[in-house]
């Protein structure tokens, strides 16, 4: 069994058990959170569509860790007017593991 769920408008294929990170998402290390925005459910042959969500389906999970992601540098410069800058960014994460789909 496994959904498709959207968060951060992102979508993200979960199973129960899988561990991903996804943008941050408000919850103390060790407290679960759901997912509502549901948009397929499939289990052995029967899957489910959502037009653009389905009603009633929720993905559980814990959170695991808060972290911050590897750091993305943006680099500009202009060659003939010595105009150079360095801007990096780290995005803020949420480690959670996936605990049930409920369709």
């Amino acid at each position: 069994m496994y959904a498709v769920v959207e968060t951060g408008s992102k979508q993200y294929r979960v199973t129960a058990g899988d561990t991903l990170e996804v943008e941050m998402l408000d919850g103390a290390k060790g407290s679960e959170i759901t997912f509502d925005k549901v948009l397929l459910v499939a289990d052995g042959d029967k899957i489910t569509v959502g037009q653009p969500t389905i009603a009633g389906a929720k993905v559980t999970a814990d959170v695991v860790d808060q972290k911050r992601g590897k750091k993305v540098i943006a680099f500009k410069m202009r060659r003939t007017e010595g105009y150079h800058r360095t801007v990096g960014h780290r995005q803020e994460l949420t480690v959670v593991k996936i605990k049930s789909i409920q369709a």
